[in-house]
């Protein structure tokens, strides 16, 4: 999955102040998920009062979080933890792009000879506060929490280092976080479907600190993100999908804009729904779907990639969960709104905390 984002060049700090008297101040908030999708509700959860915990993927298996993992012995990887980071960062944009920066790749045919080209400056000074605390990563994640003056808290789901497979409709088998996210770009074709996630080994044991933010939690938030490398990896950390249904927070699913080829061709919004009620054993409380309109090339340059809008199927949904959400979600007028779809990040959040909550 790539974590590559935009990071603007101007000054622009975040104020640390919360929003006074805001009704849900204090309300503790746990997220699920990893990429792009988490950064962008995270950017925009730190603007509130909430207590943030940010439950975070650990199954990332490319680029410099691959690299660290090879050459470092038992390194679990870091590119998804970072950007979580950043996301909930006060302390101003310099700090945020340190932490984005990546090196330019070497062109050394020998990976081992190729030293910090194509690295996260972030994944290195979290690798090197990590061998500072004596290899503990959570000792190493609150020292980057205090240089960054964080948001919340940002937690890994596990502490075992895993690897998730996809089983095919064909037989065949897909394992490694990349490959499974990038089947699909690498071939437009026909793709046989996923009919199964798992992780390696099955028994991988959470955190017991996102455990804990999960039994806390008054709302927890599953999504935005890719469905099977962003979302459902946490569920399959068993206590986690436990965890989750033996809470008394609402449970909120925010559905895809888009489908994926190669994960989620076809899918409609109550697709999605059924696989993660599938993994987490259990249902959601609320749904967020949205049914905004996207511009004729933007569409034909997802058409292109094989992708297409998710249908809101209200019927469906309405069958599957207690309460579903069908809003114009999707941004417009945005830098971004005329290569990608996203969500807007404030329409996203009054759909997941209305005022009359």
């Amino acid at each position: 999955m790539s974590d590559e984002l935009e990071v603007s060049h101007r000054r622009r700090v975040v104020p640390a102040q919360n929003r006074s008297g805001d009704q849900f101040a204090g309300r503790r908030v746990v997220t699920i998920g990893g990429g792009t999708g988490t950064f962008a509700l995270l950017s925009h959860l730190k603007k509130y009062p909430f207590k943030i915990s940010a439950i975070v993927s650990m199954s990332d298996s490319g680029g410099s979080s691959r690299r660290l993992m090879d050459e470092y012995r038992r390194q679990l990887p870091l590119g998804d933890l970072r950007m979580s980071l950043v996301a909930l960062a006060r302390n101003g944009a310099l700090w945020r792009e340190i932490f984005m920066h990546r090196f330019e790749p070497s062109d050394h045919p020998e990976p081992k000879d190729r030293g910090v080209g194509g690295h996260s400056l972030g994944n290195l000074i979290i690798k090197g506060l990590q061998d500072i605390n004596n290899g503990d990563l959570f000792l190493a994640l609150e020292d980057v929490q205090e240089l960054l003056n964080i948001a919340g808290n940002v937690i890994p789901v596990t502490l075992t280092s895993t690897v998730i497979c996809a089983d095919l409709e064909d037989g065949s088998t897909i394992c490694g976080e990349t490959d499974i996210d990038t089947r699909g770009e690498k071939n437009l074709g026909e793709l046989s479907p996923v009919v199964h996630l798992r992780m390696e080994p099955a028994d991988a044991s959470a955190s017991a600190q996102a455990v804990r933010a999960i039994r806390r939690a008054d709302t927890i938030i599953i999504g935005p993100g890719d469905l099977f490398t962003s979302l459902l990896p946490n569920l399959l950390v068993r206590d986690i999908a436990r965890a989750v249904l033996e809470s008394e927070a609402e449970k909120v699913y925010v559905c895809n804009l888009m489908t994926k080829h190669g994960e989620t061709d076809g899918y409609k919004a109550s697709d999605f729904v059924r696989q993660i009620h599938h993994y987490l054993g259990g249902r959601v409380d609320r749904v967020i779907v949205n049914d905004g309109s996207y511009p004729r090339d933007l569409l034909q340059q997802y058409a292109e990639q094989r992708s297409e809008p998710v249908v809101a199927d209200r019927a469906s949904l309405n069958r599957l969960v207690p309460n579903v959400v069908v809003e114009h979600l999707n941004m417009e007028g945005d830098s971004h709104a005329d290569s990608l779809a996203r969500h807007d990040p404030e329409r996203l959040v009054r759909a997941i905390f209305p005022a009359d909550d």
